[in-house]
């Protein structure tokens, strides 16, 4: 049983990332335990049969999955609320969520992680998934919404990764991504979600 909230947690990961944000947005103190996917340190493998991150740990709960860590964040602590009042709007930014770590993330993870092949794949299918997403940045202030939700706290940390990913952006859409960037970059509570080696792969904005 741990009293502190504690998110184990990779120092680079979009899906850990994910969860940082969301407890920055909400300015929750918690104790991060940095964890080397290659070698998972003792208590990670007594709490998670899956021996995944991220891994959040309050008393005697535990939570795994970056959907689901950061659903229960958000409902345990909600202030500022990241998730719009009405169903329908709920739900099409749930979907959004599950596309994104459907389709999104496991490639940035082949870049990150794969043979030269997969990593190539994946810049190839990553590019196209954002030039897709183009119309959805140019719609609204924040993704899919007019304020800051969970969605973002998804998105995001793609978002910061593109350059670092060797991710060139759409012509027709570079401004609007761009643009959607800066607005989260800037937030003191981006600045706090991001690690140490987060933080080096580029440069924040002015």
């Amino acid at each position: 049983m741990r009293n502190v909230l504690t998110l184990f947690s990779s120092v680079d990961d979009v899906l850990c990332h994910r969860a940082r944000l969301v407890l920055a947005a909400k300015g929750v103190n918690y104790d991060m335990v940095p964890v080397d996917a290659q070698n998972p340190p003792e208590d990670l493998i007594d709490l998670n049969p899956y021996h995944s991150v991220p891994t959040l740990v309050e008393r005697e709960l535990v939570l795994y999955a970056a959907s689901v860590v950061s659903e229960y964040l958000d409902e345990r602590y909600p202030h500022p609320p990241l998730m719009p009042v009405d169903p329908l709007s709920r739900a099409r930014l749930r979907l959004a969520m599950l596309r994104i770590e459907h389709d999104w993330v496991p490639q940035v993870q082949a870049i990150q992680m794969g043979n030269k092949a997969q990593a190539e794949s994946g810049r190839k299918r990553l590019k196209e998934l954002v030039t897709s997403a183009v119309p959805l940045f140019k719609a609204s202030k924040f993704f899919l919404n007019a304020e800051m939700s969970l969605a973002d706290c998804a998105v995001a940390p793609i978002v910061w990764r593109l350059q670092a990913l060797d991710i060139p952006l759409p012509k027709d859409g570079a401004k609007a991504i761009e643009d959607y960037g800066n607005r989260i970059f800037r937030s003191p509570g981006f600045v706090r979600s991001l690690t140490p080696q987060e933080r080096q792969l580029r440069a924040l904005p002015d």
